[in-house]
């Protein structure tokens, strides 16, 4: 049995940084819904974009959502989570789209016209790994890069 190991703060942010996959988790009349989604970051806030008719686009305005990224390493039996909670914000000013569109603008691979991009400050941002012994930003099989 592995040992569950909290990460600190910065430990969780660089790893939420050089993701591509996450998911979103938003809570509704329904029920609560996970959506998988690609992501970006720019300074403390994850960063996605959608439709206005989209679940996200229609039910996580000024929620309070959570959104998960992670990586699991089968054969090794390690992985890390990391999860980031805070209210969802759709982002309008074009000074701030702007800023985004700079840094590090969200590109989904979903087709069609996307045109809404919310943004989830980090209120809340907490990780974790499975086991010692390895280092999961060296050992990271995919990761996420910007070009200058």
């Amino acid at each position: 049995m592995l040992e569950s190991i909290e990460m600190s703060r910065p430990e969780a942010e660089a790893l939420l940084r050089i993701g591509v996959v996450g998911r979103v988790a938003v809570c509704t009349e329904d029920g609560p819904h996970v959506i998988p989604v690609n992501y970006s970051v720019v300074d403390d806030h994850v960063l996605l974009r959608t439709t206005s008719y989209s679940v996200l686009g229609r039910l996580a305005r000024d929620k309070v959502v959570a959104f998960e990224v992670d990586h699991l390493d089968l054969e090794q039996h390690h992985g890390w989570s990391v999860v980031v909670r805070g209210r969802a914000e759709v982002v309008t000013e074009p000074a701030e789209l702007d800023h985004i569109e700079a840094v590090w603008p969200p590109r989904p691979w979903a087709g069609g016209n996307r045109p809404l991009v919310i943004r989830i400050p980090w209120s809340e941002v907490t990780g974790r790994t499975l086991g010692r012994g390895w280092d999961p930003q060296a050992q990271a099989v995919y990761r996420r890069t910007l070009s200058t």
